[in-house]
């Protein structure tokens, strides 16, 4: 083989080379595009509204695919999009709360405590004992704060509420959530390291955790 072809044979064969990185580098990120796209996405917590539970700067990863087949239960934790009324109030990111009521469900608050069809809710595997569920909180933003009366969840909408129910902006507040807002469950926590695993776990694990690992509410 002659020097020039032998010149040519080489920069055909970096140019294959350079094409199949490229190729491979476009295939990756289309396959990470999907995946935060249709099947899961990491998010951080920027917020105490929903301690003990989740402490701030928590990371973890929400199931967007499990409400393709299915609809939100009361007790799981969601991650949305802001409504109708939070968007008017400036809000872009998404909120993490916990679905407490669902479509057609009769809910209001009294001594406290929430009551969904006239029966209070049972939350002891997620609030403190002292925990009080007011509409207090509620200053700014939509007036009369959302559940200052007894209301019933319209179709293919939910009542979400934070677990540090006296630091949490929510539905109390204003108002539902709409299913089409809902972008998925909240999942996996993988940070901080000693703390992965299943978000959604018993209170009385999470009193333990943070006993021993120094977390303040």
């Amino acid at each position: 083989m002659s020097r020039r072809q032998h010149q040519a044979s080489l920069s055909s064969s970096q140019q294959n080379f350079w094409i199949e990185v490229a190729k491979t580098i476009g295939l990756s990120l289309i396959f990470a595009f999907s995946i935060r796209t249709f099947a899961a996405q990491a998010f951080n917590i920027v917020s105490g509204s929903m301690e003990p539970t989740l402490q701030i700067n928590d990371k973890f990863l929400v199931d967007k695919v499990r409400y393709y087949f299915g609809e939100p239960q009361r007790g799981e934790i969601v991650v949305f999009s802001p409504t109708e009324e939070l968007q008017k109030e400036q809000y872009q990111d998404a909120f993490i709360k916990r679905v407490i009521a669902l479509p057609g469900e009769r809910v209001k608050i009294k001594d406290g405590k929430v009551y969904v069809n006239n029966k209070p809710l049972r939350e002891d595997k997620y609030l403190i004992s002292e925990e009080w569920t007011s509409i207090d909180i509620c200053k700014t933003g939509k007036q009369p704060p959302y559940l200052s009366q007894p209301v019933t969840i319209p179709p293919n909408s939910y009542l979400v509420l934070g677990d540090n129910r006296i630091n949490s902006y929510d539905g109390r507040c204003w108002g539902i959530v709409p299913r089409n807002n809902i972008i998925g469950r909240a999942g996996v926590r993988f940070w901080p390291l000693n703390n992965i695993g299943k978000v959604n776990k018993r209170l009385s694990n999470l009193r333990f955790k943070i006993s021993n690992w120094g977390l303040s509410r």
